[in-house]
């Protein structure tokens, strides 16, 4: 167990430091938010887009699609690999630390993947492209895990405080909004490409390429910045995954608390694969009004980040999650009106966007500082860090969600997915909002976890 002797020896977690390291989160930002807004989109659009039919776009047995498939067989393995690859940082003794030489070994080929998946080698129909994107995004999964879990476990091990945990929250959700903003502008730019005399998918895959190159060099801003050794000391935990697991569900308060962020990993992934949907199709808008309807939500969700980190110190982040987790219901519900209510598209889309922001504000910023406050307990409480195989689980629950969601959202756009005939994309609403209820019950017996670590 650390001692105070020992603490005092390390460096202070300075202004610098937390930038730096959040400059890795929009890394990563960027190239999760060309997946979870474009690659749906991009197989299977409606039939006013001019983009081959690359993979099947019918049914496969009778309601799920080939990319519904597909993207879940990414998330599972994406979900699998995070407790094993938890587990391989929390117990590692590389000597620059347990979390920054996964992180580097992972950038390139974490880049490189998500532009791949939108490449498909063979002509249309072609059975090689399904295995092309499968290969493709079950690879880009792997490296995503292998960047993104010793990332949150430093939010853990560079707090010292509750306050510094926040903070840091704060800031990784201010660019994690960013980078998701920055990957829907992404409809600005190809048509740059197309002027130039390229087609769609060309210009798509040019765009993305630039992005990720970006991206990229966010990416190795913490690796370059962050010297574990000096920031924070913290011992090895040998592999057990059994034991670690245990351990840690067996906190039902913890346990109640994944249970209530899997509703949320549901509800934001319907949000960011539906958005495009709920535009173009539902409110009959252009492409670029996805970035514009994103960016408003994003401006606005920045706008109550420092409000959610104050309130959150004042009242606790119980009560906030709730708040939020209701406002997101509502947010729901109202897409599923989209395009019926007698309203102008702009204000019906600006209802959404007031809505929709709150719960974006609140759950960018507390979920990973609760959960740094569960493994800085645990880690006081007994000596072990496992602050990996925390976050680890986190974003388990959060990569179900996103599994869930993204079948739910393949599979629904069979009912209809084209001006006219959109039932599909409305009943997409209607589920996250009926997740999110269900989920809301669940958390009231959850008890705030603020006093757990300080």
């Amino acid at each position: 167990m650390k001692t105070a002797s020992a603490d005092a020896t390390l460096l202070p977690l300075t202004s610098k430091i937390k930038y730096c390291y959040a400059l890795g989160q929009l890394g990563w930002s960027i190239l999760s938010g060309l997946i979870q807004v474009w690659l749906v989109w991009f197989y299977n659009p409606p039939s006013t887009v001019p983009i081959p039919t690359y993979i099947p776009r019918g049914a496969v047995l009778g309601f799920l699609t080939v990319i519904g498939l597909i993207t879940m067989a990414g998330r599972l393995t994406d979900a699998i690999t995070d407790p094993w690859i938890a587990a391989l940082s929390d117990s590692s003794q590389n000597p620059r630390g347990r979390r920054i030489p996964f992180m580097a070994k992972a950038s390139i080929p974490f880049a490189g993947l998500a532009v791949l998946v939108f490449c498909p080698p063979a002509a249309p129909g072609s059975w090689l492209n399904i295995v092309w994107l499968t290969v493709t995004l079950l690879s880009y999964y792997v490296f995503y895990t292998l960047y993104v879990a010793p990332y949150f476990a430093l939010t853990s091990e560079l707090g010292r405080t509750a306050e510094d945990r926040i903070d840091l929250s704060t800031w990784i959700a201010l660019t994690w909004f960013l980078g998701y903003i920055i990957a829907s502008a992404a409809a600005y730019i190809w048509p740059i490409f197309q002027a130039l005399g390229f087609d769609l998918p060309s210009a798509i895959r040019l765009t993305f390429g630039i992005l990720a190159l970006i991206a990229l060099g966010l990416l190795l801003v913490p690796v370059a910045a962050i010297d574990e050794r000096k920031l924070f000391s913290s011992t090895p935990v040998p592999i057990d995954f059994a034991r670690s697991a245990r351990r840690i569900l067996g906190n039902r308060n913890f346990l109640l608390f994944e249970i209530f962020f899997l509703a949320y990993g549901i509800a934001i992934t319907i949000f960011q694969t539906g958005n495009v949907y709920y535009v173009t199709v539902l409110l009959g808008m252009g492409e670029t009004w996805v970035t514009l309807i994103t960016a408003a939500s994003g401006i606005l969700a920045f706008m109550l980040y420092p409000a959610v980190n104050v309130l959150s110190k004042r009242f606790g982040k119980k009560i906030l999650c709730a708040v939020a987790m209701v406002m997101l219901i509502i947010a729901y519900g109202w897409c599923s009106l989209l395009g019926i209510l007698p309203f102008p598209a702009i204000i019906q889309a600006g209802i959404f966007v007031l809505f929709a922001a709150i719960g974006f504000a609140v759950f960018g910023i507390l979920p990973n500082a609760i959960v740094a406050d569960f493994a800085k307990a645990d880690a006081l409480r007994t000596g072990d860090n496992m602050e990996g195989m925390y976050f680890a689980l986190q974003t388990f629950m959060s990569k179900m969600g996103q599994m869930i969601a993204m079948l739910l959202f393949g599979s629904m756009l069979l009912l209809g997915k084209e001006r006219g005939a959109d039932l599909g994309v409305r009943m997409t609403g209607v589920a996250a909002a009926v997740i999110g209820v269900i989920a809301l019950a669940i958390f009231s017996k959850y008890r705030d976890a603020d006093t757990l670590a300080s």
